[in-house]
């Protein structure tokens, strides 16, 4: 260890620019054994791990890179799987900029981040090449079942969580495929979807069942879910798309970010996808304007790039220095052909039935709001046109109506719609109820929903072990709630 003085950062290869706009292939190659080890080396073990403090699952970062480093690559994994469930996605997409190697202890030495993330993905993928990652079998059945509404990563982990511990566990969720945005949101350019199917199998091979194109509240009621299982957990995500209200908003071709990232990905994934097949949600040879400057409109326009545009342009109302997203996704989208409009706030869409261009007028930055931020004011006469044959509206996501959705008015939400939960306990106002992931704490990142879910089947299984039956030699292995489900 301790090597940061004599060997240099490195990231695994990463394919040029203009080799990468032509397909949705992941941009980085990936680290040999050798590069690997070598990156792992330049961890200084520092007293105080701050990569380690400042990562939302506390993963014990460099005791995996020390093993990484001996070449115990198959005890590394034993050990960075041991708080996170999916440390080959925690690898890819993660902004490690901003969380572990934003606080490496050599990078503010000034030698650069130890590789984080690109040596967590290379430790995991040795582990599935090797057959060392195996489903969560557990060593006896408990009489007790758990249902958990939504496919994403906060109800991945918990489902792994549950299962381990011996509950059987039903998961339900609206689409058909599970894994929630890590299938449908994010492009394969950043997460291939094999990737996501492995862990989907793997839940499955370890007895957790899945049950697909389910809408809670109207497939199947929130009512019923409660009888069927002795505890529910709500880990649907957040889906409602933010607007604006400017004139021309109802023109044609003005279009929700998830729509048009849905869209590519069930292209990729081989569906028929009739929006995309008319050409409404693709990009080809058009002027593409998205609106925001978050992860999700870096994925657009990366998207866009990648679908032949003719042009794209990120507009935004503040400059580089405040955008939300993270900085290394802003880097790709500039080195893909991205052009970004920054201090820039749309006034109006322009066009008679379909949009044409965006008005947008110049900004300046205020004074900083409660939220520490400085308030963005429009420049009076400042006002210019953006050709744009597409726009897409990247504002962020919102809670759906869950009191509506499920028809229980009685389920408490807080005033920004999230799902109100006692963050002790991880239960909802109902008995049995428990919630985790963006639907608690609103639009957030993957490692979060995992630290979510993880942290909820916790508390679950305490509320569960509480009441579980008197053990009988009569009883039967298998739930008696599940015994006629």
């Amino acid at each position: 260890m301790l090597k940061f003085v004599s060997i240099d950062r490195k990231t695994p290869e990463k394919r040029a620019a203009e080799d990468r706009r032509r397909d949705f292939g992941e941009i980085y190659r990936g680290f040999r054994d050798v590069q690997a080890e070598e990156q792992a080396s330049r961890c200084s073990q520092c007293g105080i791990p701050f990569c380690q403090v400042h990562c939302p699952l506390h993963n014990n970062i460099p005791d995996w890179l020390m093993l990484m480093a001996a070449d115990r690559v198959e005890e590394a994994y034993e050990l960075a799987s041991a708080t996170n469930n999916f440390p080959e996605i925690c690898g890819r997409i993660c902004p490690q900029d901003r969380l572990c190697e934003g606080n490496c202890v050599i990078e503010q030495a000034g030698h650069g981040t130890v590789t984080i993330g690109a040596v967590e993905s290379y430790i995991t993928e040795t582990a599935f090449a090797n057959g060392w990652v195996k489903p969560s079998k557990p060593s006896r059945e408990i009489d007790q079942s758990v249902g958990i509404i939504g496919g994403g990563p906060a109800g991945m982990a918990a489902a792994e969580q549950l299962r381990r511990k011996g509950y059987t566990v039903h998961m339900y969720d609206r689409y058909d495929r599970i894994g929630g945005l890590l299938v449908y949101g994010i492009p394969n350019f950043k997460l291939e979807k094999d990737i996501v199917q492995r862990r989907v199998d793997l839940l499955e091979e370890a007895g957790v069942v899945m049950h697909r194109n389910i809408d809670v509240g109207g497939d199947a009621s929130f009512q019923s879910l409660r009888e069927r299982h002795d505890a529910v957990l709500i880990a649907t995500g957040v889906y409602r798309a933010r607007d604006i209200q400017v004139p021309g908003i109802g023109l044609g071709n003005v279009i929700p970010a998830l729509d048009y990232l849905i869209a590519s990905n069930r292209k990729g994934l081989g569906d028929i996808v009739p929006q995309f097949d008319d050409g409404s949600l693709d990009a080809h040879k058009k002027n593409i304007v998205v609106l925001g400057a978050g992860d999700t409109a870096m994925d657009c326009v990366r998207t866009a790039v990648r679908q032949g545009a003719a042009s794209v342009t990120c507009l935004y109302r503040r400059d580089k220095a405040n955008m939300p997203g993270s900085r290394r996704e802003v880097q790709y989208a500039e080195e893909e052909g991205v052009q970004f409009a920054m201090l820039a706030q749309p006034e109006a869409f322009l066009g008679d039935e379909i949009v044409t261009a965006v008005r947008a007028s110049r900004i300046h930055l205020g004074v900083a709001d409660a939220s520490g931020r400085q308030a963005p004011e429009s420049i009076e006469g400042s006002s210019f046109n953006v050709n744009a044959d597409l726009v897409i509206k990247a504002f962020g996501f919102d809670p759906e109506d869950m009191p509506g959705l499920f028809n229980v008015p009685e389920l408490g939400i807080t005033r920004w719609g999230t799902v109100k939960i006692n963050f002790r306990t991880k239960m909802t106002n109902l008995d049995g109820v428990f919630a985790a992931g963006d639907i608690v704490r609103g639009a957030s990142l993957v490692v979060w929903g995992i630290r979510d879910g993880r942290d909820a089947a916790a508390s679950m299984e305490q509320y569960l072990r509480a009441r579980a039956p008197a053990p009988s030699p009569a009883s039967s292995p298998a739930s008696s709630k599940e015994a006629g489900a």
